[in-house]
């Protein structure tokens, strides 16, 4: 097993500081306007559509900024955040209704300015993580001004947890594809994580409350009662509801013969993530690992028998609580989570099940995803491997999931293999 941990370490780390930290040291950063230029093509040049998304101009914030508080870069990317937050601030804030706008044009002109609960969450975690590499009490305030916004305007007082779409003024968007009438365990699922990093950052036990507030809510009405694996979508009043397309949306969402996934429908990639987020939150909150451990074996487990294609390897997109994929198509992001995940299950349960679920898609994410000649991921490939897109970065593909993804892997991986030696040792 020693052999097989150092293999893998030693592919992340190759992967890591000579691929993917050159790629983003020397793309991005949009030298003439300040913030990041995020439509890129498979070689990493920019296409010319210059559209700036509130996500995506946070996920670099928060990419960088990671990677520097990992020692990544030698002080590089602590400038490249900097001009980020700079950009952020001066462009996407509304100074009249508080909150951050959606989109922008490349010179910063507010384009959408929808307020989307999404993007707010990634604000926080952006400028929090930002305020810890850098000590930018400026940064900091942001991030609690944004929560003080989110936590006035956008809480749901009646039903508990937060709207997720409203317009300009923070009223609520219409409903159906507008998304004024939904709820959903990815928005709710990211505040966790943002209200983490802002506890973290400041220790005031008003974010800890809430991390402690939304995870109670994601166990109460967004985790399947029999199999434990999530729900994507609610009314107001919680009740599951079939996934749609919204008409803002933040990832690269496809129709997939139909107009709505069925009820009997979950995310892999998210269940994990959730697995491996909830497991930080624990660490930084010092809550009890003992009351979540059977939780989230539950999510890691559903996904080792479902959602690993074990011939050909990685991880599918979607299927039911119950039963194999549905949707076969194995996207980028969704292998970035599962390998932190299945580390993180090796390390909590020891079972070599985890470890090869983590080896499957570790040599699929090196052999297939990996644009090594470039250094980023490819975004999309379908269940026989071929690759379907071929972008390094679009709206809303950027590096948050791969830097973020081998920055951890990289921790995890060095942790067993310490272990490993220590038992051949002892």
């Amino acid at each position: 097993m020693r052999q097989r941990i150092q293999a893998a370490l030693g592919e992340v780390q190759q992967h890591l500081l000579n691929e993917l930290i050159p790629f983003w040291l020397t793309h991005g950063v949009d030298e003439e306007h300040g913030g990041f230029l995020t439509y890129l093509d498979e070689r990493g040049r920019p296409t010319g559509e210059t559209t700036k998304t509130l996500v995506c101009q946070t996920r670099m914030i928060y990419s960088a900024a990671s990677a520097h508080r990992a020692g990544l870069g030698d002080g590089q990317f602590l400038r490249i955040a900097r001009q980020g937050v700079d950009f952020l601030i001066k462009h996407f804030w509304d100074d009249e209704h508080t909150g951050w706008f959606w989109t922008t044009t490349g010179d910063g002109t507010p384009e959408n300015r929808s307020k989307l609960t999404y993007g707010h969450s990634f604000a926080i975690y952006a400028l929090s993580e930002y305020a810890m590499a850098s000590g930018d009490e400026r940064a900091l305030e942001m991030a609690e001004e944004t929560y003080r916004s989110l936590t006035r305007l956008a809480a749901d007082e009646e039903n508990g947890g937060f709207f997720e779409f409203m317009e300009e003024d923070w009223s609520p968007k219409r409903p159906g594809v507008y998304g004024g009438d939904r709820k959903s365990l990815d928005v709710h699922m990211h505040l966790m994580e943002a209200f983490t990093n802002l506890y973290e950052a400041t220790g005031a036990p008003v974010y800890k409350d809430d991390v402690n507030y939304v995870i109670g809510l994601i166990f109460r009405h967004m985790l399947h009662p029999e199999f434990g694996t999530g729900m994507a979508q609610f009314s107001l009043d919680w009740q599951p509801l079939r996934a749609i397309l919204f008409k803002d949306v933040w990832g690269s969402d496809r129709d997939v013969d139909d107009e709505a996934r069925p009820l009997n429908n979950t995310s892999f990639g998210h269940n994990v993530e959730f697995g491996w987020l909830l497991k930080h939150s624990i660490d930084i909150l010092g809550l009890d690992l003992n009351d979540f451990r059977d939780a989230i074996r539950k999510l890691h487990d559903h996904c080792v028998r479902y959602g690993i294609d074990w011939e050909r390897g990685g991880v599918y997109c979607e299927g039911p609580h119950d039963g194999p994929a549905r949707e076969r198509n194995k996207e980028f992001w969704q292998q970035a989570e599962t390998l932190v995940a299945m580390l993180d299950a090796f390390l909590l349960y020891g079972d070599e099940k985890y470890w090869n679920a983590y080896e499957n898609v570790h040599r699929f994410v090196m052999d297939h995803v990996i644009n090594h000649e470039v250094g980023e991921w490819l975004p999309l490939l379908d269940e026989n491997n071929r690759v379907l897109w071929r972008y390094m970065g679009h709206a809303w593909k950027i590096n948050y999931p791969t830097v973020r993804s081998m920055i951890q892997c990289e921790r995890r991986l060095s942790m067993l293999l310490a272990r490993a030696e220590g038992r051949e040792q002892g």
